[in-house]
Formats: C-alpha cells, structure tokens, sequence
C-alpha cells in the first residue's frame, strides 16, 4: 500500500494542538499596530474620496520605486540575479560607512511610510504598504546589531555566493564582458573589506562559533588552484556568444585570465590565510546566539524576522516537540506499511545499508530527478488555475559546496535565466532515493520555482513584492508543497511516503534544535544525536544540517512555522467553503500576491473566502 492510504491535508485536518498554536500566533501577529491599519484599509478603502486616494497612490508608489532603486543599487549582485544589467560592473560596498548609510535609509524610508493613511489606499495599495512597513520594522530591529561582521561562513561567503552570481550573469556582448572584467577586478577590495568585518567581530566577540565553519578553507580551495581555465571564474570565457567578434574574444579571454590569475586568485588566498590562522583560533566556542553580546534580544529579533509571527523561543520549542511526537507516530504507520517489524531505529539502519536505495552514478541521480519532475510538470494543473510561464531545469551543485544541502537557484523573467533545481551529487550515499521525490517538490515545483516565478512574473505589483522573500512564506510553501506528492501522482512507494515524513521530521526537529542551540545552551552533539534519532538522516548529514542552523540562527524555524499556518488556512478555507472550495483556486489565491508575512497572508485568504462565498451564491 502506497500514499494515497495516508490521511491527506485535503481530506483531514491539522491535529488540533497544531492548529491551536499556529492559529493563536497568527492572531498574536495581527495586534500590531500596522496590522490594525491594513484591516481598516481593507474595510474602508473604497470610501475615501477618489482623488484623495489617487493622490495618496501616487506618492506611494513614488516611494516604492524610489526604494526598489536603491535595492538594487546598493546591491550590484542581487540586481544582476535579477536580470538588471546597470550594476554589473561593481560588487557591494562592505565598508563601514556602507553599513551606516545602509541603516540609515533604511529608517528613513520606515519613516516616510508611517506617514501614510492606509485608509485613504485601495486594497493592494493597502498591502504593499504593511508588507514593506513590516519588512523594514524587522530589518531595522535586526541592523541595531552588528551582524555585519559575520561574513563569511560555510552557508555564505565570497567562496559560495561569487561563483553563483557567475552562473546568473548573462553574457552576450563585448559590453557584458568588459563589465565582468571590472567585477574582477573590484572582488580584492570586497574581500578585503569582508576581512576588515571579521576583524571587528574578533575584538568585538561578534564571530561565528569555530566548531561549525570548519569547511571554509576546503571551499575557498576551490578559487585557488595553478590553472586558471578551472577556476569558478572562468566560466564564462569557456564559450563566447556570436555576438561577440573572434578577435574580441581572444582579447577578452586573455584580459580574463590576467584578470583571474593577478587579482582573484591572490585575494581568496589572502582570505583563506586569514581564516586559517586568525579568524578560526578567534572565532567563539560557544554555539548559540545568546552567547553573543546582547544575544537573547538578537535572536529574539531574528525570530521575528524569519518568522514573521509573535513567538518567544520557549512556544516555538514546545510545538516542536509536539510536531516530532506527532510526524514520529505517523512515520511508524508508514513503516509497518514496507512490511518491516523492527524499530525505528532498526529501520534507518535497513534504510543506510541496503544499496538499493543508493545510485552509484552522479549522472544517474539527475535522471531520476528529471523523471520525476516530468511526471509533476504534467499534473500541475490538478493543483492551479494558473501556472508560470518560466521554465527550471535540474542540474548538480558545484562539487567544492561539499555536504550543503540540494537548493533551488532562482531564475529571472527579465534576465532570460531559467530556475534550476541544484541537486547535490558530491556524497550519493547521502542521498538515498526515498528521499528524492519530497526534495524536488520542495525545491521545484510545485514548491520554490513554482512560487518565485509566479511572483515574478504578477503584473501589477511593486517589484519588491515580485522580488521579496519572507523565509515563513516561502520555506512554508515549498513544505507544504511536499504534503501534495499524493495529489501528483507520487509516493506510491511506501518507501518514499517515509521518506517524505523523514523530511517532515527534520523540518519538526528544526523548530527544537535551533532553540534549543540559540537558546537554551545546546550543544553541538546533542543537537546531532536528537536529530538523527528522530528523523534518521546519517549523521554526517546531520552534522551539516546542525552546522547550517548555528551559522543561521533563526532561519531553519520558518519552516514548519509557514507550513503549519498555510495548513491552518487551508482548513479554515475548506471549513467555511465547504463543497464550494477549490483547491486549485486556494493554491492561486495563495501565491498571487506575491510573498506576504503570516498575517497579512492570513488576511489575503480570509478576502478570498468571503470573494468565493460572494461569487459562487
């Protein structure tokens, strides 16, 4: 028996403990003050006086494009991710005057948006100025700390983040080229100024703690070898467009290998000496946030902004441990369906040593990904009213990202760049079969690239909305895109169906560890040992993952905090619609405004029961 045995969220509802809480904090967020003004703005928006609200409309979006030019800037690699090729000749200013500009207008722009009447907007005016008002307050809150000076770790870093932006630049004239070559030549100071960041962290006690950014080296390895033609950086002068002249081309590779070999292989060099011989014997011992200075309050402020709901540490914690309690007792139904008798335990170790369950050849784990999202693409629509237009495809994660988890590349409706599923080939016997299906839904669609390209390509809304990302929406979406692998054909192997509960676990034990490190003084070991237990991943994956959630404190809690509140707001839309609910248009209504904070999505869905009520009568 397969998955479809399984109680579905499309034919049950959330236990009740679950509901309960993420119901209780979805009501906690919606007392702030902002919130209080997008419910008014909701109710009495069309009331206000036309030219009042065009007026108000006007100077607020003004403001928004104001602010979106800034973004990108202020941040020359994240408006090339996005197909904006103006910037593409700097790198990001890391200094410390930057930074201090940086927060500056930050606050600037948060108070010029408190200076608007939500009353006097209409609806999805309305919206866009709580998401940003709300957007800003956390980012404000989280810069009154110098987070700055953790710049580099095994999750982020120069090492990471400049051969992806590589990957996303578009190359199709000489002029693209020239400005690369600036881009070169512009890393050393950036690295440098990275090197002066963490320096400050050392004498300021501002570090990532030691035991968890042990990689770094071995990645930074990669920018550092003899020939230049296998550098990151050489990518693109493997293959020059037609665009570009015969002549030019060889000037221009010539340019690049000067460029790679004088400038960018000495500057991660520098980098990597540093690491090694300073910043690794200084970093700190301690693991949790609240070890830092003024810690509590900043993982406090991290919370709320990975979160976007009000909770303390303590209520995420203890529904973590319900949601282990819970995913465990189903994940025993799922494995007695294999027809196994043994323990848990004695199952993951089934699981680990049967090579069956394993490809031998990186080639082959891409074709089984590219099978199964052939098989998804074609049941999609099931599930939507409407799909994106931008394609994604699969391909393997560089080999110097070692263990890193598989991820989603975005790709760009104004850049021409297709998503691309990143699965990670470095360590097969880390990526066991059973776990592949509930990985691609999550990581494609109907999971990160379906959502980030429907965004994407919304017409009508600011580009900070198209382009946000609230890590509880998103992450909560892609997890619970994992929960609709019945509905498109898949987990039909009892199998996979586990496999896809072992990953529910991890998302549960996520809500435990990284409060339990963060908060309550965890250490490294028992984090590993609690998660292998309960979601029995190998424990060198699970030291990876332990690793990413202490250099990332916060982040991993989104997670199951978005899917339990999208899943709460799918038992309210079935519960009030009742045969007049469609799936496929909660799922639209769900994602076409856009990434959206907890509350104010809570707030999109409630609008969109009462629109069905009212159309379908």
């Amino acid at each position: 028996m397969g998955a479809g045995c399984l109680p579905s969220t499309s034919r049950s509802a959330l236990p009740d403990a679950a509901t309960l809480a993420i119901r209780a904090v979805l009501r906690q967020s919606m007392l702030r003050a902002w919130a209080g003004a997008l419910l008014l703005a909701l109710a009495l928006a069309t009331s206000g006086p036309a030219l009042t609200q065009r007026g108000e409309a006007t100077r607020l979006h003004a403001l928004f494009d104001e602010y979106w030019a800034w973004v990108e800037r202020d941040n020359p690699e994240y408006a090339t991710y996005l197909g904006d090729d103006r910037y593409g000749d700097r790198l990001t200013d890391l200094s410390a005057s930057a930074f201090a500009r940086r927060k500056a207008y930050l606050r600037q722009v948060l108070d010029r948006l408190r200076q608007f009447d939500a009353r006097r907007l209409a609806r999805q005016d309305a919206v866009s100025l709580a998401v940003l008002k709300s957007q800003l307050e956390r980012r404000v809150r989280v810069a009154e700390f110098p987070a700055e000076r953790l710049a580099v770790s095994q999750m982020e870093g120069p090492q990471l983040d400049f051969a992806l932006l590589v990957k996303s630049t578009r190359f199709r004239s000489e002029a693209d080229y020239e400005r690369y070559l600036k881009r070169l030549h512009a890393l050393p100071l950036q690295l440098l100024q990275m090197e002066a960041l963490m320096r400050e962290g050392l004498a300021s006690g501002w570090t990532f703690p030691a035991a968890a950014i042990q990689r770094v080296p071995l990645q930074i390895d990669a920018w550092l070898g003899d020939d230049v033609e296998r550098n990151p950086a050489w990518r693109p002068f493997v293959a020059f467009p037609a665009a570009v002249p015969t002549a030019e081309q060889a000037r221009l590779a010539t340019e690049g290998r000067k460029a790679i070999a004088d400038a960018v292989v000495p500057a991660f060099r520098e980098l990597k000496q540093f690491i090694e011989t300073t910043y690794l014997p200084g970093a700190r011992p301690q693991l949790g946030a609240a070890s830092l200075p003024g810690g509590a309050a900043y993982y406090d402020a991290l919370i709320a902004e990975r979160t976007t709901a009000s909770m303390s540490a303590r209520d995420i914690h203890a529904l973590g441990l319900r949601e282990v309690e819970r995913i465990g007792a189903e994940m025993d139904a799922a494995m007695r369906k294999t027809g196994f008798k043994g323990t848990r335990r004695e199952f993951y170790a089934l699981l680990h040593d049967s090579p069956q369950f394993y490809y031998t050849r990186a080639e082959d784990l891409l074709t089984g990904y590219r099978d199964i999202a052939k098989r998804v693409d074609a049941q999609l629509p099931k599930l939507f009213v409407e799909l994106p237009r931008l394609p994604y495809g699969v391909r393997a994660m560089e080999a110097f990202e070692g263990d890193n988890a598989d991820h989603y590349t975005e790709g760009s409706t104004k850049g021409g760049r297709a998503g691309f599923f990143e699965a990670n080939v470095n360590n097969l016997r880390a990526r066991p079969k059973y776990l592949m299906e509930a990985l691609f839904l999550h990581e494609a669609v109907p999971g990160h690239h379906l959502q980030i390209a429907r965004a994407q390509e919304r017409e009508g809304l600011p580009e900070f909305r198209r382009n946000g990302f609230f890590v509880a929406y998103a992450e909560g979406w892609a997890l619970y895109a994992e929960s609709l692998g019945s509905d498109l054909g898949l987990y039909t192997d009892p199998y996979a169906d586990f496999g896809r509960l072992g990953q529910e676990m991890v998302r549960a034990c996520r809500l435990v560890i990284d409060t339990g490190i963060h908060a309550f003084g965890w250490d490294r070991q028992r984090a590993i040992d609690y998660l292998v237990d309960n979601s029995g991943i190998t424990e060198a994956f699970a030291t990876a993952e332990v690793d990413r959630y202490i250099v990332w404190p916060g982040q991993a809690l989104g997670y199951k905090i978005g899917e339990l509140a999208i899943k709460a707001l799918r038992a309210k839309a079935t519960a009030a619609l009742g045969d007049r609910f469609d799936v496929r248009r909660f799922h639209n209504a769900l994602i076409d405004d856009g990434p959206l904070p907890l509350d104010v999505l809570e707030r999109r869905i409630d609008a969109w029961i009462a629109a069905e009520r009212r159309n379908r009568q």
